[in-house]
Parts: structure tokens; C-alpha cells; sequence
């Protein structure tokens, strides 16, 4: 969908496709909708008719001394105000039901279709950015759907009511009216200028101040290691919270300047009918009956216009909001399922990258300087272990994210078992092949919730199971509830070591065909390491297996060592083979078992 190139943040104009989308979300809920129109015409009428009424009282009550006529009028006032309340309860809750109906669509849609964007949209697209659309701007969303698109409908029939009602009362009054609210627009769109500059700044400083509170705080142990604290508190409070306080303050005294204006105006108003309505029953041109059925009607012309200044700035936000919902909506997700994608079936776990081209532009004609990966051959039996080696960018991760398919290959092919990974629907592909990354992630919920995720249908005693098979069961058991201990975020309570033991628990309960572990042993000590070096040559037994890792040592006892230089691959063989051949492999595992000052061979050091 085109959005207008010209709707920004600042000032959004009015932009047809984006209200006829949003117009989209409420078709199902017509009824509703129609409802609510009903239930606002009774608001309508009584702000119309109310007046009308006190009039009546006045004129054929009070002044011929008919008391009944005095009660009938009040009577009829007051019911008209009660199917007033009435109808602005049921409009309220007709469209509440609407807009939080809507609100929860738009954010389911954009829920299922964030999940599924490639690692090159999220490579580029702030997290912060992605919660605002789908919190905030929805948010804006959810205020004009369930109030100002009945309510501005509702003020614009009260404008119009009133004064037909007035000319049919009186012209003269009535163009005295008319002045004071071409003077009331006058300041109200000027006010809507102002109040829209200083809410957009407002707006973007708080958005200043929640981007450097999550930095700050995701930051927190750097920031005490650096003792950044006192620097920190000073740009905190003497820039950004200043920033917000001030920007507030601009806004607070625009509000202050426009509704004693409005009141003022209003008094005003009412001043200059008693002259001239005054003026005019002295002459016997006006009934006092009409005098203050007029200045009854002051509050129901100035309310509306208020609201719909207001209103003009929300519609305005709601432009810019809806833009970027939608924006992001129609966003493309690169890596899909093919239309004639097949369900991959239980597989043995044959790799076979087949002169395989990969660049992140993800394009068939991207030329040779922007490819990561070159001319790839490597067949990988089923059930083989093979470990990839080379310096930082050699294209190592690369391969993994092509075989997980978070990318798909620029040219040549990569199949499993035979199955071209374009071909196979993502899911199938996914459920057999686990990942253990050098970043653990875990979600909040219990450690037994977390291992499960890969396999949510296993039972306690299989995740216990895989638990224990990594070395994970003892520290697991040491927690203060065990297996049911909740995790914080981020599992800020548990070591690095220990997250990634719950990954390994993890991926491994999933049973995988393949199990990739990007340098998943980085985070581990030497005596975490030992542990899990025979649970994992036991668990591996049977499954193709790729291991990146900067610690050579782990991956000596691969069946196959790939080594990367440039996105390429220069050297393949076993430990012993690549030792051998005295190359590329020789030099890095000298290096990394090299002592500096003796020369001698000692423990190995990361391999960079």
C-alpha cells in the first residue's frame, strides 16, 4: 500500500489510505457502529432541545404565571437529559467495544506478522521501534476509535443544530453569535498550531527519555564498571529529563492561554447578547424568553468547538500513527514459504551446500565484492559432526543461517536429505534442526517452562531427563524451588555458564536431526566444559552437527573441520588430516596452544 510521502510526524494532513484502512477494521462491527450513531442523536437533542425548553418554561410559564406549564417544561427538560445520559452511555459502550475489538486485531496482526520478519529486517529495525508501533501508536489508535469518531460526529450535529435553532429564534442575535464564533475558530485553529508543535516535542522527549532509560538500564553493570553513574545522572537530569520538564511546561502554558480564553470569550459572548438582546426586548423585538434561550446556547457552541480544536491534533496523531502501523504491516517478509512448499519429512540429516553463493542483499544478481560466502561445496553425511573454523567474518555464521534458512542462498543450492530448503515450509525445516547460540536467551517463566520450549509436550521427567544429560540437573536442583524456579529477565540471577547449559537442555530436548552450536561453549568454564564434553559426544552420537568454536580444543574430535577464510572454504579434513597438511589449520591450532614466552604447548587460548 502507497502511504503519503508528505504525512510526518509533525503534521500529518489527511491521508484517504489510511483511513480507509482503518474505516476496514470497523466493517464487522457496523452494527455497532450504527447503534452508537442512534444512541448520539439523543445526546444531540437534548443539547438542542434543552435550551428550548428552560425558554418555554420562561416564557409561557414564568411570565403568565402558568405553574403548570413551569413543570411540564422542567419535566420535559429533564428527560431530555436523562435520554441524553442514556444515549451517551450506550454510544460509549458500542464503541468501546469496537475500538478495543479493533485494537486487539490490529495488534494480533501485528504480532504474527512481526514473528515471522527475516533477520535482515531486525538487523536493521531498532526493538524500540517495533514496541512503539505496536504499543503507542496503536495505542493513539485505540482513543480516536472509541471516542472521537462518534463525538466529533456528535459536535459537528450540535454546531448545525444550534444554530438553525437560533435562526429560526432570532437573526439579529444570531449574528452576533456568529462573530463570536468566527473569533472562537480563529483562536481554537490557532491554538491547534501551537498545541500541535508543543505536543510533538513533548512526545519526542519523553520517547529521548525512555530510549536512554533502556540503555542505562540494560547497561547498568558496563556503567558501574566504567563508574559512568555521576556522568549519567548529569545528561539524565540536565539534558533529557530538562528537556521533558520543559517541553511540558510549553505545553501546560499553551493549555492555560487557550481555555481561560475560551472562557473568556464566552463571558464575552454572553455580555454582548444581553446588550443587544437587552436592547432588543426594550424595544419589544425580542422576547426575554429568547434572551436566555440564547445565552443557554453559549455553552453548547463553545463545548464542540473545544472538543473538535482537540480532536483536530488527535486525527492528526492518528494519521501518523496509522501510517506507521500500516507502513510496518506491509512491510515484505523476505524469507516465506514457496506457494507449493512441501512439508519436510523426518529426515536423516544429509548437508549438502552445493556451489552455494550467499550476500546479505539476498539479490541473484549481486555482484562478487558483496557476497560473504563464494562457490560453497560441502557434503555432510548424515550423523557427521563438523566444526567450522576461521577468523571473525570468514563466513562461519553465515553457513548456519543459510542451513536454518534465517536467509536463503543467492545462488547454487542447499538441500537436506535431497530436500532444496526453498522447497520445504520453514516449520518443517525449523522443528528438526536445533540451534545453541553464543547469546542465550531465555524467556520469563520457570527453568522447566524454558527447556521446554523447544518440545512443549514433553513430560517433567524428559525434561529432567535432558537436564541431567548436560550437566545442567545438579546446579538446576541447588535453585531455591529447583525446576520451578521463575527466572528473571534476561536470567539475570543465573551465570553465564548456567544460561547456556539451560540451552543446551533445551535444544537437545527437541531432538533434533541437526544440532548447530554457534561458539556455544564461549560462555562456559574449563570445568563447566568437561563436564558436558561426554554428555554432548553421547547426545551428538547419531546427529549431523555443526560446531563454531573459538576454543579448538573443542572440536578436535570432529569427524570434519572446515576451515573459512574469506568467505571461502581453503581447507576440509579431520584434526590429525589438517595437522598434517601443516596449512591454514596448523598455524591457528599452533597459535592457540603456543605459549608466548616458551613456545611450549599449554592451554589453548580463544582463537579470534
Amino acid at each position: 500500500m502507497g502511504m503519503n510521502p508528505a504525512a510526518t510526524e509533525s503534521g500529518k494532513g489527511f491521508d484517504w489510505e489510511v483511513t480507509k484502512r482503518l474505516a476496514s477494521y470497523l466493517t464487522p462491527y457496523k452494527r455497532r457502529l450504527l447503534v452508537a450513531v442512534g444512541a448520539m442523536l439523543f445526546t444531540v437533542s437534548a443539547s438542542i432541545i434543552g435550551p428550548r425548553l428552560i425558554g418555554l418554561a420562561v416564557e409561557s410559564g414564568v411570565q403568565q404565571g402558568d405553574v403548570s406549564m413551569i413543570g411540564l417544561a422542567v419535566f420535559g427538560y429533564l428527560l431530555g437529559e436523562t435520554l441524553g445520559l442514556l444515549g451517551f452511555r450506550i454510544q460509549i459502550h458500542n464503541m468501546s467495544y469496537a475500538g478495543q475489538r479493533v485494537i486487539q486485531k490490529l495488534r494480533d496482526e501485528l504480532f504474527s506478522r512481526i514473528q515471522y520478519f527475516s533477520m535482515s529486517f531486525f538487523s536493521t529495525y531498532e526493538t524500540g521501534r517495533i514496541i512503539a508501533r505496536v504499543i503507542g501508536d496503536v495505542n493513539v489508535l485505540r482513543e480516536t476509535l472509541t471516542w472521537a469518531v462518534v463525538g466529533t460526529m456528535r459536535d459537528m450535529l450540535i454546531l448545525v443544530g444550534v444554530l438553525f435553532s437560533m435562526i429560526l429564534l432570532s437573526l439579529p442575535m444570531t449574528a452576533v453569535m456568529v462573530v463570536v464564533m468566527i473569533v472562537l475558530l480563529v483562536i481554537a485553529n490557532l491554538w491547534r498550531i501551537y498545541a500541535r508543535d508543543a505536543y510533538n516535542a513533548t512526545r519526542e522527549s519523553n520517547a529521548k527519555v525512555n530510549a536512554e532509560l533502556s540503555e542505562a538500564f540494560n547497561g547498568v553493570r558496563v556503567t558501574q564498571s566504567f563508574a559512568r553513574e555521576p556522568y549519567n545522572y548529569r545528561r539524565f537530569t540536565q539534558t533529557l529529563n530538562k528537556d521533558v520538564r520543559d517541553t511540558n511546561m510549553k505545553t501546560a502554558l499553551i493549555a492555560a492561554l487557550f481555555f481561560p480564553s475560551i472562557e473568556l470569550i464566552g463571558g464575552a459572548a454572553i455580555g454582548s447578547l444581553i446588550i443587544v438582546g437587552g436592547t432588543l426586548a426594550i424595544q419589544g423585538q425580542l422576547s426575554v424568553a429568547t434572551l436566555v434561550t440564547f445565552v443557554l446556547y453559549i455553552d453548547q457552541i463553545f463545548f464542540p468547538i473545544r472538543m473538535l480544536a482537540q480532536r483536530y491534533n488527535m486525527f492528526q496523531a492518528v494519521m501518523a500513527a496509522g501510517d506507521k502501523i500500516f507502513t510496518l504491516m506491509d512491510t515484505p517478509i523476505e524469507i516465506k514459504d514457496a506457494p507449493d512448499a512441501v512439508e519436510m519429512p523426518s529426515v536423516q540429516g544429509h548437508v549438502k551446500f552445493d556451489h552455494v553463493n550467499f550476500g546479505y542483499a539476498n539479490r541473484e544478481d549481486a555482484v562478487e565484492e558483496t557476497l560473504v560466502l563464494r562457490d560453497i561445496n560441502l557434503d555432510v553425511a548424515a550423523g557427521t559432526s563438523v566444526a567450522f573454523v576461521g577468523h571473525t567474518g570468514a563466513g562461519k555464521s553465515s553457513m548456519i543461517k543459510l542451513l536454518t534458512r534465517f536467509y536463503d542462498v543467492t545462488g547454487g543450492s542447499l538441500t537436506v536429505d535431497g530436500y532444496d530448503l526453498r522447497a520445504v515450509t520453514q516449520a518443517s525445516l525449523r522443528r528438526q534442526i536445533g540451534v545453541v547460540l553464543q547469546e542465550t536467551h531465555l524467556f520469563a517463566g520457570t527453568v522447566m517452562d524454558n527447556i521446554r520450549y523447544g518440545q512443549l509436550e514433553a513430560s517433567d521427567e524428559a525434561v529432567i531427563e535432558a537436564a541431567t544429560a548436560v550437566g545442567a540437573h545438579d546446579f538446576i536442583s541447588r535453585l531455591e524451588q529447583g525446576y520451578q524456579t521463575e527466572i528473571k529477565e534476561g536470567g539475570a540471577l543465573l551465570s553465564a555458564g548456567q544460561k547456556q547449559l539451560l540451552s543446551f537442555a533445551r535444544a537437545l530436548l527437541a531432538d533434533p536431526r541437526v544440532l548447530i552450536l554457534d561458539e556455544a561453549t564461549s560462555s562456559i568454564d574449563t570445568q563447566t566444559e568437561k563436564i558436558i564434553q561426554d554428555a554432548l559426544k553421547r547426545l551428538l552420537k547419531g546427529r549431523t552437527s555443526f560446531v563454531i568454536a573459538h576454543r579448538l580444543s573443542t572440536i578436535t574430535s570432529s569427524d570434519c573441520i572446515v576451515v573459512m577464510e574469506h568467505g571461502r572454504i581453503i581447507e576440509q579434513g579431520t584434526h590429525q588430516e589438517l595437522l598434517a597438511r601443516g596449512g591454514v589449520y596448523h598455524n591457528l591450532y599452533s597459535m592457540a596452544y603456543a605459549r608466548p614466552l616458551t613456545g611450549q604447548l599449554g592451554e589453548p587460548s580463544a582463537v579470534k
